[in-house]
């Protein structure tokens, strides 16, 4: 099958989450994407390299599990920048390369003398995407920062608590895979402009920016009715504001810690659930309409609770499906990952090859396409692991050469 950026070559130096997750998709859709890394320090611009999760009871710099995952299907080479060779074998790769991509701190790439206007004079059509905290310009721009930080920032931090309780945070960094979806765009953007104009251009890019637009409904409420979050009598938990509906909730189910979603969009669906549940206490007039629901929803839960609390989550989900109703068990990882066969019929969680893990399984793309699919098929490169056709078949240098460049620590 023909891949879709099969003519696309990414001279790479992301890492991490938000920048390495970026030129993954592109490298799954059939882009030829050469990841550096500095020898020196055993790839380690980049800290997920050798870090837990592990396959098995092995370690070493080539064995991270969270590496491998966001670097599938990606050449990996070593440059010491800090020689002269080095450079010049940078220079060279650039030169044959249709972008450059990068997510350090706003400024590194000029001090190691390849920033956007550099990179401008050795391939004039370059595109140059920096993907840092708080983008390459504004009042923020040296600062430095991290999932945390972003997340605080951002106002997704405070988004998440609960009344009466301090602002909790989202315990993973989403907002670095957000920003990487972004890169991601924005790459083929620019390709797009460039075949149309034969231009380049950079693309600049704050992960922090990038967060605030998962805080969309908040914006748009401080902004239209100057309403803040989190205010009193705003719905908590897992009830909504809009659209409004009720009921609309997570419910405990028979065994620890199992849960159970559903929620009725009108009075159909409620009064489908009120048959099914067969609870006196819900043919209450009050629970009749909408406003009655939302307005009693503490008692209409509870009611809701203490009838799925007597029951298994799969019979429920059965029992509500077969009415209608929307509903779904709370999946655990194994759930979702191992038993649920629509995940598996989307192939969302394929094996790859890994040159010392062997068969690792790793994220696929939640899309398809009927043409020029995505496909994944090696894992992460060990460091180093292609510098021989690297710099042998795309640089043209002899095997005596690449030997040398070796000797003199230059890879």
């Amino acid at each position: 099958m023909t891949k879709a950026l099969s003519n696309l070559r990414i001279c790479d130096f992301t890492g991490q989450l938000a920048g390495a997750g970026a030129t993954r998709h592109l490298a799954a859709f059939g882009a030829e994407v050469i990841r550096i890394e500095d020898p020196v320090n055993e790839g380690r611009w980049d800290i997920l390299r050798g870090n837990a999760p592990f396959v098995d009871e092995r370690r070493g710099i080539d064995l991270g599990g969270a590496f491998n995952n966001h670097n599938v299907e990606k050449k990996a080479i070593t440059l010491n920048l800090r020689t002269d060779t080095g450079k010049q074998l940078l220079t060279e790769l650039i030169g044959k390369s249709d972008v450059v991509s990068e997510n350090f701190s706003a400024g590194v790439m000029d001090r190691l003398g390849f920033g956007y206007e550099d990179l401008a004079r050795i391939k004039e059509d370059i595109i140059y995407v920096s993907n840092s905290g708080f983008g390459a310009s504004g009042p923020y721009k040296p600062f430095k920062t991290w999932g945390p930080i972003v997340q605080a920032v951002s106002g997704l931090t405070f988004s998440s608590g609960l009344p009466d309780q301090p602002s909790a945070g989202w315990g993973y960094s989403y907002m670095d895979h957000t920003g990487g979806y972004y890169m991601c765009i924005a790459i083929l953007a620019a390709i797009i402009h460039r075949r149309k104009t034969g231009n380049g251009q950079w693309v600049d890019l704050a992960c922090t920016e990038a967060a605030a637009t998962l805080t969309g409904p908040a914006i748009l409420d401080w902004s239209a009715n100057g309403r803040p979050m989190r205010r009193d009598g705003q719905p908590h938990s897992n009830r909504n504001n809009w659209p409004r509906m009720a009921p609309h909730g997570i419910y405990r189910t028979d065994a620890t810690d199992t849960w159970f979603a559903l929620a009725c969009r009108d009075d159909e669906e409620w009064m489908k659930l009120r048959a099914v549940i067969d609870e006196p206490a819900l043919y209450d007039v009050k629970f009749d309409q909408l406003e009655g629901r939302i307005l009693h929803q503490d008692d209409l839960d509870s009611y809701i609770e203490a009838w799925t609390q007597q029951r298994q989550q799969q019979d429920l989900y059965q029992l509500l499906l077969a009415q209608g109703i929307p509903c779904s068990p709370v999946r655990t990882p194994e759930q979702r990952v191992d038993q649920d066969p629509n995940t598996e019929a989307w192939g969302l969680w394929p094996s790859v090859e890994h040159s010392l893990m062997g068969k690792v399984r790793v994220d696929g793309l939640p899309v398809h396409l009927s043409e020029t699919d995505w496909h994944l098929e090696n894992g992460a490169g060990c460091l180093g692991e292609h510098n021989e056709e690297v710099f042998g078949e795309i640089l043209g240098y002899s095997s005596q050469q690449i030997s040398s460049f070796k000797a003199e620590g230059v890879i």
